[in-house]
Order: C-alpha cells, then sequence, then structure tokens
C-alpha cells in the first residue's frame, strides 16, 4: 500500500494503536513517549508489528516523499463491534445481556480509556484534511480513565444485569494502565472527545440487545476451571435482569456457578 501511495502521489492512513506503548512505565502516554514493549512476548507479534509498520510509514515519508498520515488508536467502540471478537466492552456487555459472569483478570484494577467511534471517525476526517505537515504520529482517544471494575459496574446498572464477575490471572505483558495524552490533536486538529461513556453504552448496549435478540443460539465463553466468581455487585437492581435477558440467558448459560468453578 506504501508503494501503491508512492507511485500514485496518494495520502495514506495508518491505524496505528496504543498498543506501540506497551505496558507504559509513562503516563498518560505521550506521542513522544517510545513505550515499554516485550519484543518476544505473547503480545509481540501484534505490538511489534504495529511498530514497524510505523517505521515503514516513516521510512517512506523520508525517503519517497510519501504523505502520511499515522494515528495511534486507544480503546474504541460503539454499534457493529462483532460480538466474538473478545474486546473488553463487547464482551462485557454480552456477558451482562445473557446473565453470564463478567470477566475481569487480577483485581480489575487495570485502567483503560474508552472513545465512541462517532468520535473516532471525526478526527479520522479531521486528520486525513489536514496539512501535509501533519504526518502524526497523533494519539485518538477518549482521556477519561477508567478501571475494569468500574466498567463492569457501569455496564451492570445500566443493563440492570445481576452478572457476577470472574477474577483471572492476568495475561503475561497485559498494560496495567492506559490513557492518552491528546494534546497534539487539541492543537493540530482543534479535537477532543464529545461523547461520554455512559452515553456511549447506552446506545451500544441497545445495539448488542437487539443483536443478541436476533441470534438463534449466542454462545460467548462461560466460566472455566478455578475461575473465582464474586457475587453480584452491591446497589444492582433486585429485580434482576428482564425477561428477554433471562430467555437469551437460559438458552445459552444453563449451568448455575458456585463460587469456585472446579
Amino acid at each position: 500500500m506504501l508503494g501503491l501511495a508512492k507511485r500514485t502521489g496518494a495520502k495514506i492512513l495508518q491505524a496505528s494503536t496504543s498498543e506501540v506503548y506497551g505496558d507504559p512505565e509513562v503516563h498518560p502516554q505521550r506521542e513522544d513517549y517510545w513505550g515499554h514493549v516485550n519484543p518476544i512476548g505473547p503480545r509481540a507479534c501484534y505490538d511489534v508489528g504495529k511498530r514497524r509498520a510505523e517505521a515503514l510509514f516513516f521510512d517512506y515519508h523520508r525517503e519517497g516523499r510519501v504523505r502520511i498520515k499515522v494515528a495511534r488508536i486507544f480503546n474504541t467502540y460503539g454499534p457493529r463491534m462483532d460480538p466474538a471478537h473478545g474486546r473488553v466492552v463487547s464482551n462485557f456487555i454480552c456477558q451482562a445481556l445473557l446473565g453470564q459472569p463478567i470477566t475481569l483478570y487480577s483485581d480489575g484494577q487495570q485502567t483503560r480509556t474508552f472513545c465512541y467511534v462517532d468520535d473516532l471517525i471525526e478526527v479520522l476526517i479531521r486528520l486525513m484534511g489536514s496539512a501535509d505537515a501533519i504526518t502524526g504520529p497523533i494519539n485518538i482517544g477518549n482521556p477519561d480513565e477508567f478501571t475494569m471494575v468500574e466498567l463492569a459496574e457501569m455496564i451492570l446498572g445500566l443493563t440492570g444485569s445481576r452478572s457476577s464477575l470472574i477474577m483471572r490471572p492476568l495475561p503475561a505483558d497485559d498494560p496495567r494502565q492506559r490513557r492518552p495524552d491528546i494534546d497534539r490533536a487539541r492543537d493540530m486538529l482543534d479535537w477532543e472527545p464529545t461523547v461520554r461513556l455512559r452515553e456511549g453504552l447506552t446506545r451500544t448496549i441497545a445495539y448488542f440487545d437487539a443483536l443478541l435478540g436476533r441470534a438463534a443460539s449466542p454462545m460467548l465463553p462461560l466460566a472455566m476451571p478455578g475461575d473465582i466468581i464474586l457475587p453480584p455487585l452491591s446497589g444492582q437492581p433486585a429485580g434482576g435482569v428482564s425477561a428477554g435477558q433471562a430467555d437469551r440467558r437460559d438458552a445459552a448459560h444453563p449451568t448455575a456457578f458456585s463460587s469456585i468453578v472446579t
């Protein structure tokens, strides 16, 4: 694609990622931070692959004068996500709607930020329309930071679900915290996100509620041996899930789990 852009004089965008920062030792992450990445770990193929792609983009820009735009995209969510893709927002929403335990890793205190898809599209359009001198990399994301437990609590509250929480071991090299510094996007593109997490989740939950209602047999990963399951979070509605949620839960998740799955 870079060769094609060079031959045709086209402008080209790389959808890079916050994974280039690895498990960061600087917080929040600025674009001039080189990151903290394990080059041979289980996440290395993706992390290092994206870093290499950025290097190629800038090589083509320096040597071939290719017009490039590099966007480092942090967690993004919204309607039309694939429920089987394994992303945290879609996982939590589907698990809550189906009445399945919600999967957390370690103590659930890892932090992430969540940018609604409409905000992402808006800033990508602005980036592509900006002057050629603005090459990036530019962080794109919402700087509002949440723990995984806070995200789970918000989704449980918005869905009215009584799902419990599964605590699993933290995967190797999983970042403990992520938050973009978006000063470049503010200064160069006059952009910052406008959709707050609660509003975006409400729209996304409505999409998945309709999607799962149409599915004949929605299937998501259930509890595994050794999982620690916590009871429903306090403060959730006493009425539990809706009738529609209960129907989907019973079809896809007929087993009742005890505190420890064996």
